[in-house]
């Protein structure tokens, strides 16, 4: 059963590997691949998304499945200059394709609706697969551009 998982600083080695793994960093080619998490970011990524977080405006969580432990990650953040939530979600490549991704964005926009969200957005590069996704588990195309496809679902 999938999960969302509270972690805690030192489980922060998770991301770290989330971020730096490139099979799992590829749908980010575009803005680079994979992005450094150095464990001297931990402490300050923590403070913001976890301990200090008010969930209206950062929401941070790992996908925890029974059997497998940590396959991901869902999140979502308030954007002020556009005015909306963006969510963020990241399933480890080895754990593609198995289902994690919808039931994780389930659980995201449940968490989201708890926590007073009216919407949730993602700005979704061009070449990323993930836009199917999101269309499937009833996220709606808002805009389409060169580089990106913004979804967004009413909560």
């Amino acid at each position: 059963m999938l999960t969302l998982y509270k972690p805690a600083l030192e489980e922060l080695w998770f991301r770290q590997k989330l971020c730096e793994d490139p099979a799992t960093m590829s749908y980010n080619r575009a803005l680079g691949g994979t992005v450094p998490f150095p464990e001297t970011r931990w402490r300050r990524f923590y403070e913001t998304w976890v301990e200090n977080a008010d969930e209206f405006s950062h929401f941070y969580r790992y996908l925890w499945d029974d059997a497998l432990g940590f396959v991901g990650e869902a999140a979502y953040r308030w954007d002020p200059e556009r005015k909306i939530h963006l969510a963020n979600i990241i399933v480890l490549a080895e754990y593609r394709r198995r289902g994690f991704g919808g039931a994780g964005l389930a659980l995201l926009y449940g968490a989201a609706k708890e926590n007073g969200v009216p919407v949730l957005y993602d700005d979704i590069a061009e070449d990323n697969p993930s836009v199917g996704l999101f269309l499937k588990n009833g996220f709606q195309v808002e805009y389409r551009t060169d580089e990106v496809t913004m979804v967004r679902k009413t909560l």
